[in-house]
């Protein structure tokens, strides 16, 4: 079995989790591909007495390797899913950062949980991407996000206005600081902080949820996520900021912006006793009451 490894640099609080994961990926006879700046960071932090290969993008990742191996937080995770993209390599999320919704396998069961996948027991849970392109951006011009796309106000405090179409029919111009277009598995990030609704993974639907509106009867809207969502910008500003899980770039007044569903999706493992009813119940403390 091929494994691939992704993780951001390497710290004092993370160092054991990686030993764990590499010493039990040894055991196992499993080879191991590193991200190559990780490579790098480990060698610095600890002695490698094992052999493996690197890869530096998602071109170096070939259709053999068996899956992906995301250790940090939910960000590393979707920074995972960057060198994944459409080649079906499932990936598994272990979390040696702080909440973990995508990286949710806890370090005191890395051992148990590379184990049931070592026995297949196991399965693979779909997750859905957006598929974005911006008319006219320098560069790159087409981007994935598996949490979501987000516009922001960007050289002023003014708000902005975000005219938006739903399958070229208008649906509102949101008069906000900004507007989220999330995925379900993005419903648990920036959309629930900004007061979105939490969706359960594997609903074919996407969320909008404006940022700090001026109207307050604008409210989060949930579409179905066929519907091709086309917006543009306009404002005091002459650029904005568009965020696609995480990673900033700056678009300007009048560029048209198409968000569609991906044509393929990502294979998440999953394990029997780790649902996500049982994820947010526990990391957002459902249930929970000092008074009794």
């Amino acid at each position: 079995m091929r494994v691939a490894i992704y993780g951001r640099k390497i710290t004092k609080q993370t160092l054991s989790a990686f030993n764990e994961v590499l010493e039990t990926i040894c055991s196992f006879g499993w080879s191991i591909l590193l991200e190559q700046d990780l490579s790098k960071s480990l060698m610095q932090k600890t002695s490698v007495t094992f052999s493996f290969k690197t890869f530096a993008s998602h071109l170096d990742l070939s259709s053999d390797v068996d899956m992906m191996i995301s250790v940090g937080g939910d960000g590393t995770f979707l920074k995972s899913v960057e060198y994944i993209r459409d080649s079906k390599i499932p990936i598994l999320g272990i979390n040696a950062g702080r909440l973990g919704f995508l990286a949710n396998v806890s370090r005191e069961h890395i051992q148990e949980a590379l184990g049931l996948v070592k026995d297949k027991k196991y399965i693979f849970q779909k997750r859905s991407l957006l598929s974005v392109s911006v008319d006219g951006l320098q560069g790159e011009k087409d981007f994935f996000a598996m949490n979501e796309l987000a516009i922001h106000k960007k050289d002023t405090s003014s708000m902005i206005n975000l005219n938006v179409l739903l399958d070229g029919n208008f649906l509102n111009t949101y008069w906000s600081d900004g507007l989220i277009i999330s995925t379900p598995t993005g419903s648990t990030a920036y959309n629930l902080s900004c007061g979105g609704p939490i969706v359960t993974p594997g609903c074919q639907v996407h969320i909008l949820t404006p940022i700090a509106p001026h109207n307050l009867n604008v409210r989060p809207m949930v579409i179905p996520d066929h519907m091709p969502i086309t917006l543009n910008v306009e404002g005091r500003g002459r650029s904005y900021l568009m965020s696609i899980d995480g990673k900033s770039h700056s678009i300007k007044q009048g560029q048209e912006i198409l968000v569609k569903k991906a044509d393929f999706m990502i294979n998440v493992i999953k394990f029997e006793n780790n649902n996500f009813l049982d994820t947010i119940r526990n990391k957002m403390h459902w249930g929970i009451d000092k008074r009794n």
